[in-house]
């Protein structure tokens, strides 16, 4: 560690020379990390400036001590803040992983979609979309994975009849950047159910409010 990242205790307190003062000074201009220390520490010099610790020496300098325990306290700082980079990029490398997209193709979907699977990717919009189906005595619950999706937008999934009928399964806001795009690579899986009864589905759409059909998915 060079000088200029070990004087911040004694900066704090007062105790540099006019020219190691300056020294430092410019040290600090350039280096983020010692200005937020001298901000943290200065607060606590203030108080301890001119504070004699119990037990010290007779001739020795009541702020040599101070200065030192500040300084060891920047240290285990840094120490703590160290520590605290490398796990938090562990844990963004272990998010990433469970964040990241399936590349396995639409025959095989993320394991959280039950039930009988069905995938679609519209040419147009360019959005992905599979869903689970599981048929139950009240009618069909669906599981919908949905990806490629760009925010901010509304949307709707529709149970669609062999018969023409259009039950609204569910609704959501996509916000900003997305779902499944580049700033967020999560995909939206979400659950809920139809009355329409599983053998009776033809399809399933997931629509803009209002709007056009981002992917339809034949069941």
């Amino acid at each position: 560690m060079s000088t200029g990242h070990t004087d911040v205790g004694a900066y704090s307190m007062g105790l540099l020379e006019e020219q190691d003062r300056r020294a430092f000074e410019d040290h600090l201009a350039g280096c983020p990390s010692c200005a937020a220390e001298v901000a943290e520490l200065s607060p606590m010099a203030a108080l301890l400036r001119g504070v004699e610790p119990a037990g010290a020496a007779a001739g020795e300098p009541a702020g040599a001590t101070v200065t030192e325990l500040i300084r060891r306290r920047a240290t285990d700082q840094r120490r703590r803040r160290r520590w605290q980079v490398a796990l938090g990029a562990a844990a963004g490398i272990a998010v990433g992983i469970a964040a990241a997209p399936q590349h396995a193709g639409p025959t095989a979907p993320p394991p959280a979609v039950a039930g009988q699977r069905h995938s679609a990717t519209d040419p147009g919009t360019g959005v992905a979309g599979t869903v689970g189906l599981v048929a139950k005595t009240w009618g069909t619950q669906v599981t919908l994975d949905l990806s490629k999706v760009h925010g901010p937008v509304e949307c709707e999934l529709i149970a669609v009849s062999r018969t023409g009928e259009r039950r609204v399964v569910m609704g959501w806001r996509v916000p900003a950047p997305g779902d499944g795009v580049p700033g967020h690579p999560a995909h939206l899986v979400i659950q809920g159910g139809t009355s329409i009864p599983r053998n009776d589905l033809a399809r399933v759409d997931v629509d803009v409010v209002n709007g056009r059909t981002l992917v339809s998915i034949p069941v």
